[in-house]
């Protein structure tokens, strides 16, 4: 591939029209490659005890993906049933993302047997879309993939739902600005979002053009975040980042010391050539790392590990600071024989180039915390966080300095508010006070719901009772029910006091506190 195509084709990576490339029952296809079966043996891969994927053949007998295992077997008898393997799946698909990443560098995979990719640079390459979609077809073919499907788009989701329509070695492409249109008659199934479409079709909504049809902030008052994220999808609309995939990159250094030692500076100073020569291996390969693993392992073959984040990247101090570290919270109980470093994040160097006003901590500021680290501890220097959680207290943390947030902020939390968040937050929450038009304690339902329509509510204890202009929830949590003694049932109402202060009240244990308020 000619250098002037690659820069076409990383160019356009955002903002332009999408391709998107499927191929059909990826999973049993993967299984091929470790199991030897016939074309026409029904062939079904299953997770979780139900059906992930079937061959057409097996579809031809009746199995349909989210079968039981029982129910599969009783339509088709001779079925040949396989355990997924995940695993297995990259490791077959690998081989089709480097061919075409060869042919388009920036290639983002959706999921093993699906890749999507921004076409606009490689189409304006070659001349047209259906001559790019051509070739990628064709060089798939060589590779011995006889089944696949292509669709282009303005967006990735419309362009995978082309794809599923198109015939076996054909392509379908949605005109510019057409994806809308396309969309409407589809059926809401096509979110693969099991729960939002039992909703919407309990609402009679049955198509994606009618879900389409729904004011963009009613949805997301009724359906949150991600109902938004499906409507705009159906609207053909979607703003999802095009991230590309990135070759992974083998990096490793280890350290076998003929001599077991036993203090940490002994070990440091053995390791020192091997780390320099792994940083140096990482700046010819134009890498930065942000995260590693340090493997240690004593004379009796035990070894303990543990993951460091930087907030920059390492360099070669960086690294051998960490082994110190790490050693001095872990005193092994035997010599030290040997030290493994693994990079966990590896990034482009570029990633990490200073903004034009020098936004990022400069090296100075690394260097100088990383020194206090040194001497008073790992916890003795760090910064506020953002960090997952429900309530609006247990999502600001502090973070050591150069460790990521101990809860990821993007992991599913039922029960969270949802934004805004309060600006004020009670380090321990108040008493407070709601009630219903009748003066009566308000409480919560078996089934989540509050027992009365909150009227007055007093959110300080030594506040005044105060009637409730609006409010909101409640939105329900629990917490550790497998654990008998630890279960916690909080449920948080977003209030508006007549005087225009707004609260997040919680009740748990039959009592009311406010957590926070909206300043």
């Amino acid at each position: 591939m000619t250098a002037s195509l690659a820069s076409a084709t990383l160019a356009h990576t955002e903002g332009s029209r999408r391709l998107v490339l499927w191929c059909p029952d990826w999973p049993v296809r993967a299984a091929a490659t470790s199991i030897s079966f016939g074309e026409r043996v029904p062939v079904a891969v299953f997770a979780a005890g139900r059906v992930h994927a079937c061959s057409a053949t097996a579809r031809r007998a009746g199995v349909r993906r989210g079968l039981r295992t029982r129910e599969a077997q009783a339509r088709c008898p001779d079925l040949l049933v396989l355990q997924h393997d995940p695993a297995l799946d990259e490791r077959a698909f690998a081989p089709l993302v480097a061919a075409v990443t060869e042919l388009a560098p920036a290639v983002q995979v959706l999921r093993p047997g699906t890749l999507a990719l921004p076409i606009t640079g490689v189409a304006r390459y070659h001349g047209d879309e259906t001559v790019a979609a051509a070739l990628l077809a064709e060089c798939l073919v060589g590779l011995g993939i006889d089944d696949l499907r292509i669709g282009i788009a303005d967006a990735t989701f419309t362009a995978e739902q082309a794809a599923r329509l198109a015939a076996a070695q054909e392509w379908r492409v949605i005109p510019p600005g057409g994806d809308a249109h396309f969309l409407a008659p589809l059926p809401v199934s096509c979110l693969a979002r099991p729960e939002l479409e039992s909703l919407l079709r309990r609402l009679g909504l049955r198509t994606l053009g009618e879900f389409a049809g729904l004011d963009e902030h009613d949805v997301h008052h009724r359906f949150g975040p991600d109902g938004l994220a499906a409507h705009r999808q159906a609207s053909g609309t979607e703003a999802t980042p095009f991230v590309a995939h990135r070759p992974p990159h083998e990096h490793e250094t280890s350290v076998h010391l003929d001599t077991p030692l036993r203090r940490a500076e002994q070990v440091v100073m053995s390791s020192k050539e091997a780390v320099i020569t792994l940083i140096r291996e990482l700046d010819r390969a134009r890498l930065a790392c942000t995260a590693a693993w340090i493997e240690v392992g004593d004379d009796e073959g035990r070894v303990t590990e543990r993951r460091w984040a930087h907030p920059g990247c390492f360099d070669a101090h960086d690294l051998l600071d960490r082994i110190r570290w790490q050693l001095d919270a872990e005193p092994p109980a035997s010599p030290v024989v040997s030290v493994r470093i693994v990079p966990d994040e590896l990034i482009p160097a570029g990633d990490l180039a200073e903004g034009l006003w020098g936004e990022r901590a400069g090296p100075h500021v690394q260097r100088a915390a990383s020194a206090v680290q040194g001497m008073l501890g790992r916890s003795a220097i760090g910064t506020a966080a953002l960090a997952g959680g429900r309530a609006p207290g247990e999502r600001q943390v502090f973070v050591p300095w150069g460790d990521a947030p101990p809860r990821s902020v993007a992991a599913p939390w039922p029960g969270h508010v949802p934004p805004p968040q309060p600006a004020t937050v009670y380090p321990q929450p108040r008493e407070a006070s709601l009630q219903d038009a009748r003066g009566e304690n308000i409480a919560l339902t078996e089934r989540g719901a509050l027992t009365a329509t909150p009227t007055h509510c007093r959110p300080q204890a030594d506040g005044p009772m105060l009637p409730v202009t609006a409010w909101a929830g409640p939105w329900e949590s629990e917490q550790r029910w497998w654990a008998p003694g630890e279960t916690r049932r909080v449920a948080r109402v977003q209030i508006v006091a007549v005087d225009g202060s707004a609260w997040l009240l919680a009740l748990e244990g039959g009592r009311w506190w406010t957590e926070a308020r909206y300043d």
